[in-house]
């Protein structure tokens, strides 16, 4: 039922990505929330500035959003909250994804954010179901514990899946921030879209984005 459930839940999402022409929206709030984990890992909640990691700050800033920020002297900033940063890391990554945008073609663009939300949801999907046969093999031990197998697997089981999805939209992120196409490949033509949708597939991720997938 737990797989079922969640089953549901993901080929909601994708059916409405499939139908939807234009899917930046969803990119642009998958980026959003992106910044926010990344702001969260190197400013945790409650912390003092003199605790802020700029180290992390710049490294997560350009692996996932593919920008070099000056993270050290911002933090040196007197007065600067962690909202403030935010939001500067939103508008030069926002500023770097639309120098993409006018580089490839908005049209070309839009196919590309579709096609990498597509294949990395599948991707994390796959993962995610291995994930859960794992669990459920070694949920019954949770018994020597004398815990209930059910409750515990039902749990974690929620736990994997918010996982899942939080991780799917920073790989979303990032493939988008990192993605790269030769000014011959960056016009696509209506006519014989299907077999151009598959090449683009293979030229946006990386080897390790794509393997094992087949194309949607």
């Amino acid at each position: 039922d737990v797989m079922n459930d969640q089953r549901q839940v993901v080929f909601s999402q994708r059916k409405d990505i499939m139908q939807t022409e234009d899917v930046h929206d969803t990119v642009l709030s998958m980026r959003e929330e992106t910044i926010d984990w990344i702001v969260g890992e190197a400013i945790p909640s409650g912390s003092f500035p003199d605790m802020w990691d700029s180290e992390l700050l710049t490294s997560l800033s350009m692996s996932h959003l593919g920008i070099q920020v000056p993270s050290s002297e911002w933090i040196k900033e007197d007065g600067v909250t962690d909202s403030e940063i935010m939001d500067r890391l939103l508008s030069a990554s926002n500023q770097h994804m639309a120098g993409k945008a006018t580089i490839f073609g908005r049209e070309t663009m839009r196919s590309i954010e579709k096609s990498v939300v597509l294949q990395i949801l599948d991707q994390h999907w796959k993962e995610h179901l291995l994930s859960l046969d794992h669990l459920r093999q070694g949920i019954n031990l949770r018994a020597y514990a004398q815990k209930d197998p059910l409750n515990e697997y039902k749990r974690e089981a929620f736990q994997m899946f918010e996982g899942m999805l939080d991780k799917m939209r920073q790989t979303v992120t990032m493939a988008l921030a990192h993605v790269e196409l030769k000014p011959a490949q960056s016009t696509l033509k209506q006519t014989d879209k299907t077999v151009q949708d598959e090449d683009l597939r293979r030229k946006i991720l990386p080897n390790s984005q794509t393997k094992n997938i087949k194309v949607p």
